[in-house]
């Protein structure tokens, strides 16, 4: 039998707030605001403005007055508590402005100080962070990024290039890598953002993730070996199929092709070396390679395109080699 429970959607995010500070709130509770978070972006934003609402508390916890107020609001949250649903949800609002008035009524741990830390990764190179939660994220080459970790939230976000996440356990926290107007929100898995320009992708090897905008209101829900793309409007793509076997080659340094343009195989493979592989002719673009090559590797690259495809390689300097059509 479910015994799950859900509050009324008005006032929803500040009834859960009330509800996960109860002393006697249940792990059936827990795992439904969980459901109900990943239901659609408002409730993420909701949350996440009940979450900034309280964290006011730490800028006014010196007020005599306002400790005064949470100490009353600590009482009548206890007397809440016992009561069932439809008694306490009512009351909701009104413990929940009392606790922005309050230290006391934010658990301990949100007295500590945000832990901001900033990673990026140069041309050619990988990198592999653990963060403070046990979070493993592989940097890929030329990637910028941010975390900011408080007792509210786990926060990343990626400015620029590409990074997996193995998301640490932490059911207090969650975990949400922003990257342009997209916001991931990981449900305990292993996924991967990139961010080139102004598009975005979130591709999912374990467990799962939601994605939404809140500029435009969509949100879906990754099963693994799924992808979506967002473009810079903050439009959703439809959930399409990730390829695994390149998603999970890339953070072992391997840039797996299948039927990929050579243009776009160069544009990839020179994203990793200062040494340049360019076409003479941009037709040769449109031949299709399929492969396995090591990231950076520019010689084996040029060896295979000319042992396997109609290209000679003509090196016009140190850091450039332009592919010509064999036979010119």
């Amino acid at each position: 039998m479910n015994t799950r429970m859900s509050p009324p959607a008005d006032g929803a995010a500040e009834a859960w707030m009330a509800r996960l500070m109860a002393p006697d709130c249940s792990p059936a509770e827990r795992a439904a605001f969980e459901d109900w978070l990943a239901e659609s972006p408002e409730h993420i934003e909701a949350w996440l403005e009940v979450e900034r609402m309280l964290a006011l508390t730490h800028a006014v916890a010196s007020d005599p007055m306002l400790r005064a107020a949470a100490r009353s609001s600590r009482r009548e949250g206890a007397a809440v508590a016992r009561r069932p649903w439809r008694v306490w949800i009512p009351a909701a609002a009104a413990m929940l402005v009392a606790a922005v008035a309050a230290l006391q009524w934010w658990p301990q741990v949100q007295q500590a100080p945000a832990t901001v830390e900033h990673f990026a990764t140069a041309m050619g190179e990988q990198h592999e962070v653990t963060l403070p939660d046990g979070t493993v994220v592989r940097l890929d080459t030329g990637s910028t990024l941010s975390t900011r970790f408080d007792g509210e939230q786990r926060l990343v976000e990626l400015r620029q290039g590409r990074a997996q996440f193995v998301v640490g356990e932490d059911p207090t926290r969650p975990f949400l890598v922003r990257a342009g107007d997209s916001l991931v929100r990981d449900i305990g898995t292993t996924f991967q953002v990139s961010r080139r320009g102004e598009l975005v992708n979130v591709g999912l090897l374990e467990g799962r993730v939601d994605v939404s905008t809140p500029a435009t209101g969509q949100a879906t829900t990754l099963a693994p070996g799924e992808q979506v793309t967002v473009a810079a409007d903050g439009t959703v793509s439809e959930r399409a199929p990730l390829d695994v076997a390149a998603a999970r080659a890339w953070p072992q340094g391997d840039l797996v092709f299948r039927q990929r343009r050579l243009d776009e195989l160069l544009s990839e493979m020179n994203r990793y070396s200062a040494r340049q592989v360019r076409l003479a002719d941009p037709e040769l673009g449109a031949l299709t390679v399929s492969g396995v090559f090591h990231a950076g590797d520019q010689e084996a690259l040029v060896a295979a395109l000319e042992r396997g495809w109609p290209v000679r390689a003509i090196r016009t300097g140190e850091d450039e080699i332009v592919l010509h059509p064999r036979g010119r």
